[in-house]
């Protein structure tokens, strides 16, 4: 593994783990503000974390060793994930990582064991909620693959690290940045499609799954679902907003500048969620198959250009 790498692997994981609750408390103070309410502190999402890291951790009678790995696998498959997007810096492709085939394994890997850890407790809740998950998840995963084959059928490669070091300025890559902030909002269960912020049964669908987990593991659970935004909004910085992009000379201007970006667009994402009211179940694929057009707009586009 040659030293770049080495750097690359170290920083960015640990960008990606700093900054992610960050980023999940300014959309919240966001949404405060649109609200009138003055929201919480930019720190709060670490005192959490440390908070819920010290309480004890309680299992239900009725789960098994699903519930007990499920945290560490969750974690553990974003952190993986981590390695694929560049943040702070582009290393040079080196043993196969960053194909964004892996990507999409390892979001589908976490979304598995997070919705059986819902149905281990043998809760109503957890049940309900992984339910939903898996319904939706059955209907906009083949949307995303389609998306990012778009993006990769534009961009001519399927490598992340290659398209991040490209970002051209394709007119054909314009729809697919609204493909790509539906699937950001879908992914981390946001609102049109779920409220993070609500814990009434009849719009549950990841906090359900949520509502057995504990101490550390409940930590682990929210520290992944935090990296996870991260790492999709790379995806839409750094297409879009290129510029902060370096190598291993400019790690720290490249992590302020993405810091930067990702403030700004977590800005636009809780603007986005205070203007637009939940959807209905049986609503939502209206909106996924807006993001399959967008991507197919993109093809067409890059065939005709």
């Amino acid at each position: 593994m040659t030293g770049d790498f080495m750097i690359y692997a170290a920083l960015n994981v640990a960008f990606v783990l700093l900054a992610s609750p960050l980023f999940m408390t300014i959309i919240k103070k966001v949404k405060a503000w649109a609200q009138g309410r003055k929201g919480p502190p930019l720190l709060q999402g670490y005192y959490n974390l440390a908070k819920l890291v010290k309480k004890e951790t309680v299992y239900s009678p009725n789960s098994s060793w699903i519930m007990r790995t499920a945290p560490y696998v969750n974690i553990s498959v974003m952190l993986v994930a981590a390695l694929l997007v560049p943040i702070v810096m582009i290393p040079e492709p080196a043993y196969g990582m960053g194909s964004v085939i892996l990507f999409l394994y390892l979001l589908a890997l976490g979304r598995f064991f997070m919705a059986l850890a819902g149905l281990d407790a043998g809760s109503a809740f957890g049940g309900m909620g992984s339910s939903r998950e898996m319904t939706i998840s059955a209907i906009i995963e083949p949307i995303t693959i389609v998306v990012f084959a778009a993006m990769s059928f534009a961009l001519g490669t399927a490598n992340i690290y290659e398209m991040f070091a490209a970002a051209p300025a394709m007119p054909s890559l314009l729809p697919i940045a609204g493909a790509l902030f539906i699937i950001l909002i879908v992914e981390t269960s946001r609102v049109p499609v779920d409220n993070p912020e609500t814990h009434l049964e009849l719009t549950m669908v990841h906090e359900a799954m949520m509502l057995e987990q504990s101490g550390r593991n409940l930590a682990l659970m929210e520290a992944s679902h935090a990296v996870k935004q991260t790492l999709l909004m790379a995806f839409l910085i750094n297409l879009f907003l290129p510029w902060g992009m370096a190598g291993p000379a400019g790690i720290i201007f490249g992590a302020l500048a993405f810091l930067a970006k990702g403030v700004l667009l977590c800005v636009v994402i809780g603007a986005f969620e205070s203007s637009v009211a939940k959807l209905r179940l049986f609503r939502l694929p209206s909106l996924f198959m807006a993001a399959f057009f967008l991507s197919a707009l993109t093809v067409v586009m890059e065939i005709f250009a």
